[in-house]
C-alpha cells in the first residue's frame, strides 16, 4: 500500500503536474496563419519538451521556415500564441549573413547569449566611469555575481572552443565578420546559435555550406543535447542522426510522430499501402506493422532515440499516420542500350584554375556496375572534373576516353545556360526529344505531368522557374536521353525531400554507370559502391561504401598526405 504520510494526495498531484509542466519548454496554442485566402497553418497545437529534437518537414511551400520564424518571434501569426517557459532562453540560427558585419567573429558568437553579453557591457560601462561611486561599485558587484553564475568568466574560452568545433581557425577569431567568406560566416552564425547551452535551439537548414566532418560533429552534438532542438533540414542522414520526433506540416496542420525521418517515411508509405488494401485482414496488417517496427527498432544508434523508439512501439497505430498531400515526381532513368566492357579510361588528368592546383595525376578506369561517389575537399575540383569528362572544358594535362557503347547524360552544377530562352516548358523539353512520337504535344504534357508540371504549369516560361522546378526540368531532359552513364554534380540542390527520395530510389535502380557528387550523405551511402577522391597529389580510389570510406583510418592518414 502507498503511504502518503504527511503529504496530501492533492499536493503530490500538484508537484507531479508542475514537474511535467516544466518539461514543456515551448508551447504552441491554436496557432493559425493566413495570407489572403491561403491558409498556411490552421489551429496548430504542439508542446516541445526538454531532451527531444524535433525535425519539421513538409513539401516546399508548406511553411516550415515561416513556422520557425513564428516560434522565434520574428513573424506574427494571425491568431494563437507561442509561449516559452519563464526564465528559459531561446537561440535561433541567424539567416541574415550580413547582420554582424560590424563585429569581430568572437564578439558575434558572444552576442548569441544576449543577456550575458548585456551584463558584461553594463559592468564594463560602470568600471569605465571617471566618477566611479560606491553605488556604482555595489551595482557592479551585484552584476558580477550574476555574470559568474551564468558562466561569464569562461564565456570567451567557451566561444573560442565552439568556433574551433565548427571549423573556424584561431587566427580568424578577431577578424571582422565582413572580411569572411560566406561559407565561414555560416559556421560562425552556427557557433553563435549553439553558444551558451540555450534551453530551446531553433535551426533552419544548419548543414548548408558545412563540410562532412563539421556535419558529423554537429550530429553528435545535437544527438547528445539535453535541451530542446527544433530543426528544418533537407539532409535525411542528419534528420535520422539527431531527431527523436518528426513534425509533419501537411494540410495546414502539424502532425507529430515519434522517431526519425526514415521511420516516418517508411511508416507513411506503409500506411498508404495498407489503406489501399481494403480487403487485407486486420491480423495481416498488424503483423506487417509489427515486423516493420521490429526492423527499425533494432537499428537505433543513439540511446535517446532508442528510448523514444520504445515509447513509439508501445503506442503506434498505423491509423494514426495521416495520408499525405505530398506529390513525388516520377524520376525514372531508362537506358537505350547496355554498356560494354570499355566505359571510361582516364590517364594523368590535371587541372589548375586561377593559380590553384585542383587535382593532378588522376588515373581512373570505370568498371561495369560502378556507381562512383566523386569527392574532394575542394568542391571546385569536382565541378572541373565533371566539366572535363563531359567535354565542357579541357584539362591542362592528361586524357580521357569514353567507350563506344556508352552515351552520357550530364547534370551540371550550374544549369543557368539551359534556361536563357523565353519559351514554355513544352517547347523547352521538346528540343531534347529524339523522334516524332516524343515531340507530340500529348507525350510532352504527359511527361511533364509526371514531373509535377500539370495543366497550365506546362505552359509557363522557363525563365520564371524556381530552383527546384529547374532541377525537375533537367531531370526530364536526362530521362529523355536514356543514357547508360549519368554524370551528376550536386543533383539534390534546390530539391525538396520528396524529390530527393525519388531521385535516391531511381539511382538505386539504375542499370548503368553513375558518377555522382553530392552533399547528401544518405544519397552517397545508399547509391555508391566506389569512392574516388580528387586531390592535388593524385587520386584515392576505393571499392567500398561512403560510410566505410569515412571511417577508414588508413584513408584519413592518406588524405593528410595528399592535401599537405
Amino acid at each position: 500500500m502507498l503511504m502518503l504520510g504527511d503529504t496530501s494526495l492533492s499536493q503530490l498531484i500538484f508537484v507531479f503536474l508542475l514537474a511535467n509542466l516544466q518539461n514543456y519548454m515551448l508551447t504552441v496554442s491554436n496557432l493559425s496563419l493566413q495570407f489572403g485566402k491561403r491558409v498556411l497553418f490552421d489551429e496548430v497545437n504542439i508542446k516541445f519538451t526538454k531532451g527531444n529534437c524535433y525535425g519539421i518537414i513538409g513539401a516546399n511551400g508548406a511553411g516550415k521556415s515561416t513556422f520557425l520564424k513564428i516560434l522565434s518571434g520574428k513573424q506574427e501569426s494571425t491568431s494563437g500564441n507561442v509561449s516559452l517557459e519563464p526564465g528559459k532562453r531561446m537561440s535561433v540560427l541567424e539567416q541574415d549573413h550580413f547582420a554582424y558585419d560590424n563585429f569581430t567573429v568572437l564578439e558575434t558568437v558572444l552576442r548569441g547569449n544576449k543577456r550575458l553579453f548585456e551584463i558584461k557591457e553594463e559592468m564594463d560601462a560602470l568600471y569605465a566611469k571617471e566618477d566611479f561611486s560606491d553605488e556604482d561599485g555595489i551595482k557592479a558587484g551585484e552584476l558580477g555575481v550574476i555574470y559568474d553564475e551564468m558562466g561569464g568568466w569562461n564565456s570567451e574560452a567557451d566561444a573560442q572552443t565552439m568556433l574551433s568545433n565548427v571549423g573556424i581557425k584561431d587566427d580568424m577569431h578577431y577578424q571582422m565578420m565582413s572580411e569572411l567568406e560566406n561559407k565561414d560566416k555560416v559556421r560562425v552564425l552556427l557557433a553563435q546559435a549553439l553558444f551558451g547551452n540555450p534551453d530551446v535551439l531553433i535551426l533552419d537548414e544548419p548543414t548548408n555550406d558545412l563540410d562532412i566532418s563539421t556535419i558529423a560533429w554537429l550530429e553528435d552534438f545535437l544527438a547528445d543535447y539535453e535541451n530542446t532542438v527544433i530543426v528544418v533540414s533537407h539532409d535525411r542522414h542528419f534528420l535520422d542522426a539527431v531527431c527523436t520526433h518528426i513534425g509533419d506540416l501537411d494540410y495546414s496542420k502539424l502532425n507529430l510522430y515519434t522517431g526519425n525521418y526514415s521511420f516516418w517515411y517508411q511508416a507513411s508509405q506503409l500506411a498508404t499501402r495498407q489503406r489501399a488494401q481494403a480487403n487485407k485482414k486486420a491480423e495481416e496488417k498488424k503483423k506487417e506493422l509489427q515486423d516493420f517496427i521490429a526492423r527499425f527498432s533494432s537499428n537505433v544508434a543513439k540511446a535517446k532515440q532508442a528510448t523514444a523508439r520504445k515509447k513509439m512501439i508501445d503506442k503506434l497505430n498505423i491509423d494514426d499516420i495521416k495520408p499525405s498531400s505530398r506529390r513525388y515526381p516520377a524520376i525514372i532513368f531508362d537506358i537505350e542500350r547496355e554498356v560494354g566492357d570499355q566505359i571510361l579510361d582516364v590517364k594523368g588528368l590535371e587541372k589548375t584554375k586561377d593559380g590553384e592546383l585542383l587535382f593532378s595525376n588522376i588515373d581512373l578506369n570505370l568498371k561495369k556496375g560502378d556507381k562512383v561517389a566523386v569527392i574532394s575537399r575542394n568542391s571546385l575540383a569536382i565541378t572541373e572534373f565533371f566539366q572535363i569528362i563531359s567535354g565542357t572544358t579541357e584539362a591542362d594535362k592528361g586524357t580521357y576516353n569514353w567507350g563506344v557503347t556508352t552515351n552520357q547524360s550530364y547534370m551540371p552544377l550550374d544549369n543557368t545556360d539551359y534556361f536563357q530562352d523565353d519559351v514554355n516548358l513544352v517547347d523547352w523539353l521538346r528540343q531534347f526529344t529524339k523522334n516524332d512520337e516524343e515531340r507530340h504535344e500529348e507525350f510532352m504534357r504527359g511527361f511533364l505531368g509526371r514531373m509535377l508540371f500539370s495543366g497550365d504549369e506546362a505552359l509557363k516560361s522557363c525563365k520564371v522557374l524556381s530552383g527546384g522546378e529547374k532541377m525537375r526540368c533537367m531531370f526530364s531532359r536526362m530521362m529523355l536521353q536514356k543514357a547508360n552513364v549519368l554524370l551528376l554534380d550536386e543533383p539534390t540542390n534546390h530539391l525538396d525531400l520528396e524529390s530527393i527520395t525519388t531521385l535516391n530510389n531511381s539511382l538505386n535502380n539504375f542499370k548503368g554507370n553513375i558518377l555522382l557528387s553530392s552533399h547528401d550523405h544518405e544519397l552517397l551511402e545508399t547509391v555508391c559502391n566506389r569512392i574516388i577522391e580528387l586531390t592535388p597529389k593524385g587520386i584515392i580510389d576505393r571499392d567500398m561504401t561512403y560510410d566505410e570510406y569515412l571511417g577508414d583510418k588508413k584513408i584519413k592518414e592518406l588524405q593528410e598526405q595528399m592535401y599537405s
